[in-house]
C-alpha cells in the first residue's frame, strides 16, 4: 500500500559558468553542469510507514498527552515546508546572498516585504530627471511567446528559456566596448549586487545604487538586471521583455537592497528575439554622435 503526492518539478540546465572575467578560449571555459531546480513538497508512504506512522501516534498520545502530540504534529509539515524551501533556494545557485541558512532567512524576511504583482510598473517622479524614457521611440518589437518561468529574490533567477550563449556573448562584448569607448564614464568589473557576472558601471553616478551600478548579466541563465526609467520599465513589461525585482519598492520603515526601478530583462533567445547588439540592448551602447549617446546615457537613473 502507498501514498504518493507527485512533485512539481522545473529543471534546468546550462554548461557554462563565466564568473564575470573577460572572456576565455573555448578550451580553457570551465564547463560543469548545473541545475536549477524548484521542486515541491513530495511525501511517499508504504505499508510499514503507514503502520510505523500510527503506531507513533498512538504511543505519543498515551505518553505525551494530547497537547503535546499535536504541536509535535503541527511541527512536522512546518519543518518539511522550510527543508523544501531552503534546498529550492540553495538550488537557484550562487548570488548576491551567500548560500547557507543565514542567507535563507535573510531572504525569507525580504519576502514579507516583496511586491505582490512584478508586472505593474512603478510610478513615475516628475521631481527626478530624466523626464521621460527613450525605450518607446526605439520600436522595441514584442517577445515572442510566453514569459519564463522566474523563481527567487536574491538570487533571482530565470528558470526555463535560458538565452543563446552568442547572445550572451554579445552582451559582454557590448558593455565591454561601451567602457572602451568612454573610459571616463563607464566601466565594468565584477557585480557589486550579484557578487557574479560582468557589470556595467558608471563613473560619476548622482545616484549611488551599489557604486553606480547600472547593470549586470548572469553567467547562469544570460538573463540582465538593469536600472531603467519608470517609462522604460512600462515598456519592458509591456511588451513581454521581463518584470520588476520584488524588492524594487520604497518603503517607509525598511531600506531595500536593490533601487525601486531595479527589473529583470529576459535572456535573449536568438531567434526570434531579436540581436541583443539592437533593440532593447541599444540602450547599452555609445554611438558617435554627442546628442544620441546623452539620450541613451539617460535610460539609467543612476546616469540622469
Amino acid at each position: 500500500m502507498s501514498t504518493t503526492v507527485a512533485p512539481t518539478k522545473t529543471l534546468a540546465t546550462y554548461k557554462y559558468e563565466l564568473k564575470g572575467e573577460p572572456e576565455q578560449p573555448h578550451h580553457h571555459r570551465p564547463a560543469p553542469p548545473y541545475a536549477f531546480r524548484q521542486q515541491a513538497i513530495s511525501v511517499t508512504l508504504d505499508g510499514p510507514a503507514i503502520f510505523a506512522l500510527a503506531l507513533t501516534l498512538v504511543l505519543a498520545l498515551h505518553f505525551l498527552g494530547s497537547h503535546i502530540t499535536e504541536i509535535l504534529v503541527g511541527l512536522v509539515p512546518v519543518l518539511a515546508l522550510v527543508r523544501n524551501d531552503y534546498q529550492n533556494f540553495i538550488n537557484l545557485g550562487p548570488g548576491g546572498t551567500p548560500s547557507t541558512f543565514a542567507g535563507y532567512v535573510r531572504v525569507s524576511w525580504l519576502r514579507l516585504w516583496a511586491i505582490r504583482d512584478p508586472f505593474s510598473p512603478p510610478k513615475p517622479d516628475p521631481c527626478r530627471p530624466p523626464g521621460r524614457g527613450i525605450l518607446a521611440r526605439q520600436s522595441l518589437p514584442y517577445r515572442a511567446g510566453p514569459r519564463p518561468l522566474v523563481a527567487g529574490i536574491a538570487p533571482q533567477r530565470q528558470i526555463d528559456q535560458h538565452g543563446a550563449r552568442q547572445c550572451y556573448l554579445s552582451l559582454r562584448r557590448t558593455m565591454e566596448r561601451l567602457s572602451w569607448h568612454s573610459p571616463a564614464k563607464f566601466g565594468t568589473e565584477r557585480s557589486c549586487l550579484e557578487k557574479h557576472g560582468l557589470a556595467l558601471f558608471v563613473r560619476h553616478p548622482l545616484r549611488t545604487n551599489c557604486q553606480g551600478e547600472v547593470c549586470h548579466v548572469h553567467d547562469s541563465d544570460h538573463s540582465m538586471h538593469m536600472c531603467l526609467h519608470p517609462d522604460d520599465i512600462r515598456e519592458i513589461l509591456c511588451k513581454g521583455w521581463g518584470q520588476r525585482h520584488p524588492l524594487a519598492r520604497k518603503h517607509w520603515l525598511l531600506q531595500m537592497p536593490v533601487s525601486p526601478d531595479f527589473v529583470m530583462v529576459y535572456a535573449p533567445r536568438g531567434k526570434p528575439d531579436p540581436d541583443p547588439a539592437a533593440s532593447l540592448w541599444l540602450v547599452l551602447r555609445a554611438p558617435p554622435p554627442r546628442r544620441r549617446a546623452r539620450n541613451r546615457i539617460r535610460t539609467s537613473p543612476d546616469l540622469a
